[in-house]
């Protein structure tokens, strides 16, 4: 049975050291910083990968999502994360490539993410827990949905960081 609250997760403090590790259910209760991996999924025609949460989710249900990823478990690299939410959410597997990464912090999430893209076409196999719908759309289309439409804002702050270092959303 599928049991996100359980997961055993990494904790972190303000500078990403390590701290401990708690159960992902009390780590959102007591609002503790983590650590998480983000994975932009683009294809050929530079068109990004965004897909809507399910209602389920802990933080951001039905929300829309411009990366695939999560919270990184105890003993686990941001890398190997990326690569299992990946195969988890999306059911592919891709090169990935490190972009940056970025602290976060609003009233329900505080999180170290890890930044990462990758190339690929689908077809994705959604994880039905996770992930409610996906499309491909331009990156700038997608920045332009989020001020009418409910997005995560942590992923927004990412498309925004990526639009602003592009010199044309064509070379992302």
């Amino acid at each position: 049975m599928y049991t996100p609250g359980e997961e055993i997760v990494q904790l972190v403090d303000e500078q990403n050291r390590e701290l401990g590790e708690l159960p992902r259910r009390l780590m959102r209760e007591q609002r503790l910083i983590h650590r998480a991996s983000y994975i932009l999924v683009f294809n050929a025609a530079n068109e990004l990968f965004v897909q809507k949460r399910t209602a389920t989710k802990d933080v951001y249900p039905g929300y829309w999502d411009v990366a695939a990823g999560g919270v990184v478990q105890a003993g686990e690299t941001y890398e190997q994360s990326a690569e299992r939410e990946l195969a988890e959410e999306l059911g592919v597997a891709a090169k990935l490539n490190f972009l940056f990464d970025q602290y976060y912090e609003d009233l329900d999430n505080r999180v170290w993410g890890r930044i990462f893209s990758c190339v690929h076409e689908g077809p994705f196999t959604l994880q039905a827990e996770e992930v409610e719908q996906g499309r491909f759309m331009l990156p700038g289309h997608a920045l332009d949905l989020s001020r009418s439409e409910p997005f995560t804002p942590d992923g927004i702050l990412i498309l925004e960081k990526l639009l602003a270092s592009s010199p044309a959303e064509g070379d992302i």
